[in-house]
């Protein structure tokens, strides 16, 4: 079962507080608001520079991944100019036998 914030309405709400008030003092309130905001603040910074790194991440693979596909089809390029290369120095070379 979920607690749904439709529960804390009315008199729930005014019991809560009653007690927060009795529990921490009037004084304490405050304090303790200020402290949830903090921490919510602090949470919201850690989890987007958590949210930045991963995606940093994925963008640093994915070029890596693009630049590896890059360098393999320049390999290939160069392996073919030079196949083609010795298949025209074969081909002029049996030119000249014949």
């Amino acid at each position: 079962m979920s607690l749904h914030l439709a529960m804390l309405d009315g008199p729930v709400f005014w019991a809560i507080l009653a007690v927060a008030l009795l529990l921490f003092g009037g004084s304490k309130i405050p304090e303790l608001a200020r402290g949830l905001g903090k921490a919510k603040r602090e949470f919201k910074k850690a989890s987007e520079e958590v949210e930045t790194e991963i995606r940093n991440a994925t963008e640093e693979d994915e070029r890596r991944k693009y630049r590896q596909k890059q360098i393999e089809e320049e390999e290939r390029a160069a392996i073919r100019a030079k196949i083609e290369a010795e298949e025209r120095a074969k081909r002029a070379q049996d030119g000249k036998q014949n």
